[in-house]
């Protein structure tokens, strides 16, 4: 009875919160005056076009322009909503903005506003993002440089001195933001749980836990490497990628009594799921710092990962014992996750 008590919370553990799947999205902002001392300054954000949409229209739609007419139809919502709500400032007063613009580029979108901005060290607010999911951040450098920057930003803390020249690159946020990745994304999860849950011996879980880690970690650096180029088209398959392999699984452990080859599958499934997390990185410009954000990143995701995968181990080993206890949970957990799958598959194609 006691083991049935702890396996309930294993099978709800990922069937709940599936609209959390990559909530979390980056906006790369580079800005500094154009000269050292002169009172013009250039802000630059590169987001997603969903990003947008969820900025323009206060969080309800996430449908962002597509089309260089869309994105022109919606200047004048760029300036109200975005570029009012990111000002800056400098001890002696607010920088006057004098101009943006907005365009499409390798399918992100590039907003940039010019300001005039009396002398001093400058700060900007990030207030736009208390529009977006809360995991949300600002990744800040340099102009010129990628965003492994000084600083990240979040809706806790949207204040923030603008990055100088001589200021420390940052390796622990890029570590925190593929932390925050993993934790949040319902859907690498209930992959992991669905596929652990199927059972086997220890050394088993360990090796489908490898060969998954090693294939997401084989696309992750192939993409942001520039070797295996994805866009915004690849992004999207990749993504309906993601919910397939969650429906085999989860199908396969309701239908198949020992399901068999699961390290070559997991290993083939891995490297879609790196795609999934390649799409955060890539098209953000990590410049000539792309290996340590490409590290920090996936050092992140891997300390995610063992949070979520080693206290689950002994509550594994403790269901697989009761063949009873272990059905139902295997029931329960797969089917839930199977309508997951459904209902991401049917948002990601649509």
């Amino acid at each position: 009875m006691r083991t049935e008590r702890l396996a309930a919370p294993l099978a709800l553990l990922l069937a709940t919160g599936g609209a959390l799947a990559h909530d979390a999205d980056l906006i790369a902002a580079q800005a500094g005056r154009t000269q050292p001392g002169a009172p013009d300054v250039q802000s630059r954000l590169t987001m997603t076009a969903g990003t947008l949409g969820l900025l323009l229209s206060n969080g309800a739609d996430p449908n962002g322009p597509r089309s260089p007419e869309d994105l022109a139809a919606s200047h004048p919502a760029i300036a109200l909503r975005i570029w009012d709500a990111a000002p800056i400032r400098t001890p002696e007063g607010p920088c006057v903005r004098t101009g943006h613009q907005a365009q499409l580029h390798e399918g992100r979108v590039v907003l940039t506003a010019t300001f005039h901005c009396p002398p001093g060290p400058l700060w900007q607010t990030f207030g736009l993002l208390s529009a977006l999911p809360a995991a949300s951040q600002v990744v800040l450098s340099r102009p010129g440089e990628g965003p492994v920057g000084s600083r990240f930003v979040d809706a806790r803390q949207p204040h923030v001195a603008l990055p100088e020249e001589g200021t420390a690159l940052g390796f622990s946020g890029w570590v925190g933001l593929g932390v925050k990745h993993i934790l949040l994304g319902a859907d690498h999860l209930a992959f992991l749980g669905v596929l652990l849950i199927g059972g086997g011996t220890l050394r088993r879980l360990v090796v489908l836990v490898t060969s998954f880690t090693v294939a997401h970690s084989l696309t992750l650096g192939a993409v942001v490497l520039g070797l295996l180029p994805l866009g915004a088209r690849g992004e999207r398959w990749a993504e309906v990628a993601i919910a397939l392999s969650l429906l085999y699984v989860a199908g396969e452990n309701l239908l198949v009594r020992t399901p068999r080859h699961r390290p070559v599958l997991t290993f083939g499934f891995g490297l879609v799921h790196g795609l999934g997390f390649a799409s955060v990185l890539e098209g953000h410009g990590l410049g000539e710092s792309v290996a340590r954000g490409l590290l920090g990143f996936n050092l992140g995701v891997e300390l995610g990962q063992a949070i979520m995968v080693l206290p689950l181990v002994p509550l594994l080993r403790l269901i697989q014992r009761r063949p009873a206890v272990h059905r139902w949970t295997m029931r329960v957990l797969s089917s839930a996750v199977l309508l997951m799958g459904i209902n991401w598959l049917i948002e990601r194609v649509g």
